[in-house]
């Protein structure tokens, strides 16, 4: 498995090899860069695919301390497109993964050809969520995830994912990816639930960027993703139907088509 050590951290990545502009791929908490795996083995024969884990998640190594906040996380994405020599690449972020992509597109222009954000929001956790969110990172603490995976399966998918006959079994493949997370996910989650909002930021970004966002998101809902649009001078905005939290996931193809349209409107 190869793996990149930088900052502390051995990130597990994958990288499909090819001519550059690279796509970086930036999972979303909980998940992996599995969750990328329709889209890598449906680009690689024409883009450079990069995927990697984030620190104490997936594959990659966990360094302890009490949280892996978002500034840190933006510093691990710096990290790991220069020292995979992918700069300037297509960034693509889902949730955490798009907080991580704001802040380089907003900070580190110079690194990103363009960026795409799926299902993710610029404004901090809602408040409402942050007690509930803390009393299931508890659990996961101090039980292990198994015994939360139930109350996370329908914020990390939609209601057409969850009641499809025709998915179960995938629906079980990630039940028991989610469950067997360790209990030092914590750390990741107190990251996500923490973070501060970058609104204000985000109107500095220029480099193009397309905004998606299923349409059965309730973690972050598609007005977050208008709003994110909205600040973005001349960015795109999407919504995927029948797509909750992992439209990747959900939809692959639908997911595939928007990053290849998207592309192709890019100087060349």
């Amino acid at each position: 498995m190869p793996h990149f050590t930088v900052n502390g951290v051995s990130f597990f990545f994958e990288d499909t090899g090819g001519p550059n502009p690279a796509i970086v791929f930036s999972h979303g908490l909980l998940m992996s860069s599995r969750m990328f795996a329709a889209q890598i083995a449906a680009l690689k024969d024409r883009y450079r695919c990069v995927a990697y884990d984030h620190r104490g998640q997936g594959r990659s190594s966990d360094p302890g301390g009490r949280s892996h906040d978002m500034d840190t996380c933006y510093r691990d994405a710096v990290a790991v497109i220069e020292g995979l020599d992918a700069r300037p690449c297509h960034f693509v972020g889902l949730s955490m993964g798009g907080f991580v992509g704001m802040r380089l597109a907003a900070r580190r222009p110079d690194l990103l050809y363009s960026l795409t954000l799926l299902e993710t929001s610029a404004e901090p956790e809602p408040l409402e969520n942050v007690p509930r969110y803390r009393k299931m990172a508890f659990v996961a603490q101090t039980l292990g995830t198994r015994w939360v995976v139930d109350r996370v399966m329908p914020i990390l998918f939609g209601r057409t994912f969850m009641s499809d006959p025709a998915r179960a079994a995938q629906r079980a493949d990630w039940r028991a990816e989610i469950a067997s997370r360790p209990r030092s996910i914590v750390r990741a989650v107190r990251g996500v639930i923490e973070r501060e909002g970058v609104m204000e930021e985000i109107r500095s970004i220029h480099v193009p960027t397309l905004v998606a966002v299923g349409e059965e998101d309730t973690a972050t809902a598609p007005p977050k993703a208008r709003r994110i649009h909205e600040q973005i001078p001349h960015s795109r905005l999407a919504r995927i139907a029948a797509a909750g939290h992992s439209s990747t996931v959900e939809q692959p193809a639908v997911v595939t088509q928007l990053l290849l349209d998207f592309f192709a409107t890019l100087p060349q």
